[in-house]
This record gives structure tokens, sequence and C-alpha cells, in this order.
């Protein structure tokens, strides 16, 4: 038996096949669980061309994290494909290039205002439209990278971060007594196509293989991915508000 097996999961995120959440979707449906996955836009056909690749082709509903009708029809929309939720990945960030690649102090507001609502806020937005159809308890789990420091080129990305990873902590406050657990996975740089979208990614990228004690290949999601798997899975039935690391270690060796 999968370690996912009979789990009913929504997975956002997914753009390419070289991103954090289809190898989530993929790793899921491998260990038995039945996916939806969630796109919007212009990346809407993408997303199902995508969801073409995996084992098996996952149902794709509109989702903007932004858009208050579509918070609203979530739970209708996901309906239409699973009866319930055991499980939502929170693949979800955005920052306007102006607020990063060194552009710290000359950010405006309204550039990190929608930073911070589509990259943190809206962990809290999917948390609410999907406790619905978390009737039986279940996981969420999203994605950061670790806002304990203050990044090359990162910026108000990295304070989005922190909001985000304080925001999980909250959720887990407020959704423990339902049964729901949240928590975050803190991964090492992985060429996606978000991380390449960030001005002189590459300087964030380098020497991390050297200084992780397990070395680090950033063209291979499967770690994280994995990572994600676990938390979504009963195999971590008290944990919640926690952020695990996936970075082959850095995150613990001094510079």
């Amino acid at each position: 038996m999968g370690l996912l097996e009979g789990k009913k999961l929504l997975v956002t995120g997914v753009l390419t096949d070289g991103s954090i959440a289809f190898h989530v979707a993929r790793l899921a449906q491998e260990e038995g669980a039945q996916v939806v996955l969630s796109s919007f836009g212009r990346q809407f056909r993408l997303t199902q061309a995508i969801a073409r690749r995996l084992p098996q082709e996952a149902p794709v509903i509109q989702l903007d994290v932004t858009s208050a009708e579509d918070l609203d029809q979530l739970a209708a929309r996901v309906g239409e494909h699973v009866d319930h939720l055991d499980g939502v990945v929170h693949s979800i960030g955005f920052a306007p290039q102006s607020v990063m690649g060194g552009n710290f102090l000359a950010g405006e507001w309204a550039d990190v205002a929608t930073a911070l609502e589509i990259s943190a806020f809206s962990f809290k937005s999917l948390a609410v439209a999907a406790k619905p159809l978390m009737t039986g308890g279940g996981s969420l789990v999203g994605l950061t990278f670790d806002a304990r420091f203050a990044w090359p080129v990162y910026d108000w990305m990295g304070v989005a971060k922190a909001a985000l990873e304080n925001t999980s902590r909250y959720l887990a406050r407020d959704l423990g007594p339902d049964d729901i657990r949240v928590n975050l996975v803190s991964a090492g740089p992985i060429r996606t196509t978000a991380a390449k979208s960030i001005p002189g990614f590459a300087s964030m990228e380098e020497n991390w293989d050297g200084r992780a004690p397990l070395g680090w290949d950033v063209s291979d999601p499967e770690p994280t991915a994995r990572a994600v798997a676990a938390l979504l899975s009963d195999w971590f039935p008290k944990t919640t508000g926690e952020m695990v690391h996936v970075d082959g270690g850095v995150h613990a060796m001094g510079q």
C-alpha cells in the first residue's frame, strides 16, 4: 500500500514538469493519492497540458487566490472531482521584479503588497476555502525559502516568505482543533520557472552544493517533493506549525 493510499489532494502551482508541485503531484499519485490541480489565467492551458504528463491525468480547476469569487467557489469546483480533501499543497508565490534583484530600498508599497498577498496571505485564503472539504482533518503543506536570513537579491520576496512562515504557525493554532495540520518545507534553491524569474538567482545557488553536508543538486526537485508527500501522509499525526528543511543541511552550517 502506498504512503498516500486513498488520499484526496489539491495541489496548486503546477506550471511545468520541472516545478516542485508537479513532482509532488506525481509522487502523490504513485503513492496512491487522487490529485486535483489548480491554475488560472494564461497558465490554465499550460497546467492542463502538464497534467497529461502525470502517471494519471489530473483534473484542473480554476483558482486565482486573489479572487474572492474563485475562493468562494473552490469547494464546489473541487467537489466535482472528489467528495472531500485530505490535503492541500500551497506552492504559490510571486513578487514583481521591481522589489527583487537588489531593489529592497526602492520597493514601493503597491508592489510589496502584491508580493505579500500572493505569497503569504494566500495561504490563509486557501486554507479557509479548503476547510469545508477537510471535515475529517488533514494536512496543509506550503513551500518556503528559509526567511530567517537576508538572502542576496531575494529582497521583498524574503519578507513575504517570513510572513508565510508566521502565517503557517497561526494557521496551525487555529486549525488544530479541526485536526488539520499545517507545515512548511523549506527547500534549497531549485531552478524552477519561478526561481529563474528572480533577477540574480544564480547568486543564491552559488556554492550551495559546496556548503551542503549532503550535497545539493539545483536541478533536482525530488527530495523536496518527497518531504511534502511525507507531511501529507499519516506519518506525522502530531506535527504542526513546523518547517522542515530540505536543503542538504545548509541551514545548520555556519558561514
